[in-house]
């Protein structure tokens, strides 16, 4: 279906956004000597070997000890260190969120919980391992700043712009192979959206792997006659409000397109800054009150409803909302 639609981006190439931390995480290391890294016993998957390799002083093993990782990580900044923890995005929230809250996110220490295999896409490991919920649990905390990048390129770039930022941050990324579309120079603003493409009928809010699909609904609603604004909201906390606003004060509704819970995620974000300042029709793609399972990323984007036609089902129904 892809390759008939004329698409406003394209790919050539597919690859791992947890691919684009590890080289992120790297070049990260190479321009700041504080940068320092700890990993769960997980450094295959994190893809975190090269900056083991280059810096093997700089980089320590903690095992499968995951409080005890963020706990170490929060006294390594009091010297000034700049710790990236690594481990699957489940064992990095749900399992260590006490150790979080009180040792990082309560007296903002410079801490970069990197957390890779979030959501549905990291597909058979099944659903105790598809964490649903981490961003809600993130973006609650206090200081926290909560970042979803789109693809392999955008998760590089954040991961050397978080090295730069004074604060704790969550970076989510994940394990499936995703078009490479946006600029492998780009610079990485936290916390101000990204308008990928103009619209006038209706505004289509995407995060992490959601952006893609949203890019290819924007192509089907074209096709169609109907016109879509997508933007990239790369940095869930801080929100970038006004950049909201301003799209749906021309738009006149939204559809919010995430790999996450209806509660808590993006789409509460977005959904609260209109309920304060401008409401407005809006529906929800994500996931609804549910677990995952087992499959493939593909099977399981189908299934749950987070595929480029669901994004297109849910513009269509906000329209007739207007």
């Amino acid at each position: 279906m892809e390759k008939t639609l004329d698409l406003k981006f394209n790919y050539t190439e597919k690859k791992d956004t947890r691919s684009g931390f590890g080289d992120g995480f790297l070049e990260a290391g190479r321009r700041n000597p504080n940068v320092v890294g700890l990993c769960a016993d997980l450094i295959g998957s994190l893809k975190m070997g090269a900056f083991q390799k280059e810096f093997p002083e700089r980089f320590f093993q903690t095992g499968i000890a995951e409080a005890n990782m963020m706990g170490i990580a929060a006294g390594m900044t009091i010297n000034g260190k700049i710790p990236f923890t690594g481990t699957f995005a489940n064992f990095s929230t749900g399992r260590v969120y006490d150790q979080i809250r009180q040792s990082i996110a309560y007296s903002g220490k410079n801490v970069k919980i990197c957390a890779s295999h979030a959501g549905l896409t990291l597909g058979e490991d099944g659903a105790t391992h598809q964490i649903l919920e981490d961003v809600g649990m993130m973006k609650m905390l206090p200081h926290m700043t909560v970042i979803n990048p789109c693809d392999y390129n955008q998760t590089k770039a954040a991961t050397i712009a978080i090295a730069d930022y004074e604060g704790p941050v969550y970076l989510r990324f994940g394990r499936p192979s995703w078009p490479i579309f946006t600029d492998p120079a780009q610079k990485f603003e936290i916390g101000k959206a990204w308008k990928m493409i103009e619209g006038t009928d209706v505004t289509i809010f995407a995060t992490g792997h959601l952006v893609w699909e949203a890019v290819v609904a924007e192509a089907i609603l074209r096709s169609e006659g109907i016109s879509a604004e997508v933007i990239n909201i790369h940095t869930i906390k801080p929100l970038d409000e006004e950049a909201i606003l301003d799209s749906v004060a021309k738009t006149g509704c939204a559809v919010t397109a995430e790999e996450h819970q209806y509660n808590g995620g993006l789409g509460d974000s977005v959904a609260q800054t209109l309920a304060r300042n401008n409401p407005a029709p809006m529906e929800y793609v994500g996931v609804n009150d549910s677990f995952g399972e087992s499959g493939t990323p593909t099977q399981l984007l189908d299934k749950y409803g987070l595929d480029a036609a669901n994004i297109v089902a849910a513009a269509k129904k906000v329209l007739a909302r207007k």
